[in-house]
């Protein structure tokens, strides 16, 4: 390579993280950016609270179809490529709510807005393919990171542009956001050349969609359609039967949607079952907060605050997660990624404690739910740390789409059992049902109880790989399986799937 060109080519790469992490908080806040509105969109729409919460449950549906799918396209036709399409269905979705005031139109808007959620594992990956091997971690913590961090930070901004601006605002915003992004994406990410062979594999992608669409509608649902209703019943049988025919079909598949295979290895498997569990704990930690303060002095714990007020709770959190990314990082570069992960699910069950104790004070309230951010930041920074160990580099797209995917999984369970006690546990306070403080703690414990099953979890993973390294088939080039040297400006080889998944 030409010395001249040697400046171009790092500062170049030395953006490819800050560029990635804006786009990945910029899709997490879509995620949250609705939620002020929710009480208002009946009277602004027209419509009824069961047809306004499907501005939120719709976004969870897509997000959980497309993050796998979109996944695996990256890895077969070019993430860069797969990323640019997600950002410019968000910013499409943006523009579609934001030049309507009909509930149809917002839904498939907000149904756009979720299908983007893919753009963060495909930035892990990104990060994989060109940053060299010193760099990987702590880039890769701070994009998975802002998955929470963007949540955090989204919920008090939506709120102050609802309460002072025209609610249409905060979506031109969001558009604008997107515009940005595709533009910097195509400024900065290159294209990665590492692709995996075979074919799309259409006939899984529509089983592995019947079936979470099935599952998470059941899950989102149950509470207001009732457990044993017909209609979740049915949808849990449909996810059931139209799951087992989809994994038996993976297994026998050449060139699959999920490698059942590779993803039944426990390094896999435990990782993907600890993001379920820390996707819980996580958006118990959220969804309590929020509402507790917004509870009437009349209950005698409430405290009565704004929207704004709520929100702001959880600003503190988001800023600690920017914090410790890197100190994440370190810590799984000298210990490794499991070392990290269960730190961070001891801290949030920690934090649990401490909110069980102490959920009298606004800033006791803030102090106990900034400490389950950061030990949200160290386990998610820490989770596709852990995958990348353990797939081939031909799958790493996939691979942390299914893990992201699992997140998604354990906030939609989430939300339906907080949801269960809030409307279960209750008592009169100011003549109206509210939620007692004991409904509260049981969330904290239910939580904890997560949080704590995600430490087993992490306990119970093997111990392969030396810490600072993303697997053997991964960045670090140590068996040349892929003829990737992890140092910007090299091309790699292209290798198919099978022979990839042979060599781990």
């Amino acid at each position: 390579m030409p010395p001249a060109e040697i400046p171009t080519l790092s500062a170049r790469h030395r953006l490819i993280v800050p560029v990635l992490a804006f786009c990945g908080a910029v899709v997490a806040v879509m995620q949250t950016l609705v939620v002020p509105l929710l009480p208002h969109i009946p009277d602004l729409t027209g419509s009824g609270p069961a047809a306004a919460g499907w501005l939120v449950t719709i976004t969870l549906l897509t997000g959980a179809v497309f993050t796998p799918v979109l996944g695996r396209a990256g890895d077969m036709y070019g993430k860069r490529r797969v990323l640019l399409a997600s950002l410019g269905v968000l910013t499409a979705g943006s523009v579609m709510c934001a030049v309507t005031s009909d509930i149809g139109w917002l839904i498939g808007g907000r149904a756009l807005q979720g299908a983007a959620l893919a753009v963060i594992p495909l930035g892990i990956s990104i990060i994989r393919d060109e940053l060299p091997p010193e760099r990987v971690l702590p880039s890769i913590a701070l994009m998975s990171s802002t998955l929470g961090i963007g949540a955090a930070i989204g919920l008090p901004v939506a709120a102050l542009v609802v309460e002072n601006f025209d609610w249409h605002t905060m979506f031109w915003a969001s558009a604008a956001l997107g515009l940005l992004d595709v533009l910097l994406v195509l400024w900065i990410v290159p294209e990665s050349p590492l692709r995996a062979a075979g074919r799309f594999d259409v006939p899984g992608t529509l089983g592995l969609a019947v079936t979470l669409v099935a599952l998470l509608l059941a899950i989102t649902q149950g509470a207001d359609w009732g457990w044993t209703s017909v209609p979740t019943l049915a949808l849990l049988a449909a996810a059931l039967v139209v799951g087992v025919l989809w994994g038996r079909y993976e297994l026998r598949t050449g060139s699959p949607m999920v490698d059942l295979r590779v993803s039944a290895r426990p390094a896999v498997l435990l990782t993907n079952v600890a993001a379920l569990l820390i996707g819980f704990s996580f958006y118990a930690n959220s969804l309590a907060t929020a509402q507790m303060v917004q509870e009437p002095t009349s209950t005698g714990y409430g405290l009565g605050a704004s929207i704004v007020v709520s929100g702001l709770c959880l600003l503190p959190g988001g800023l600690a997660m920017v914090v410790l990314s890197p100190a994440s990082a370190r810590l799984s570069a000298a210990y490794g990624p499991r070392s990290a992960l269960a730190l961070g699910a001891a801290v949030m069950a920690l934090g649990y404690v401490v909110r069980f104790f102490t959920s009298h004070t606004l800033w006791l309230i803030v102090a106990g739910a900034t400490v389950v951010s950061c030990g949200t930041a160290l386990a998610y920074s820490a989770l596709p740390a852990l995958v990348m160990r353990a797939v081939p580099v031909t799958e790493t797209g996939a691979a942390n789409g299914l893990n992201t995917l699992m997140r998604s999984v354990g906030q939609a369970c989430c939300s339906a059992v907080v949801a269960a006690v809030l409307a279960h546990v209750t008592f009169l306070a100011g003549g109206r049902s509210a939620p007692t403080l004991h409904a509260y703690l049981l969330i904290f414990l239910i939580a904890a109880g997560a949080a704590l099953a995600a430490l087993a979890a992490a306990l119970s993973l093997p111990s392969g790989g030396r810490p600072g390294t993303t697997g053997t088939t991964g960045t670090t080039g140590t068996t040349g399986t892929t003829g990737t040297t992890g140092k910007p400006g090299t091309v790699a080889v292209t290798q198919s799937a099978p022979a990839a998944r042979e060599t781990t």
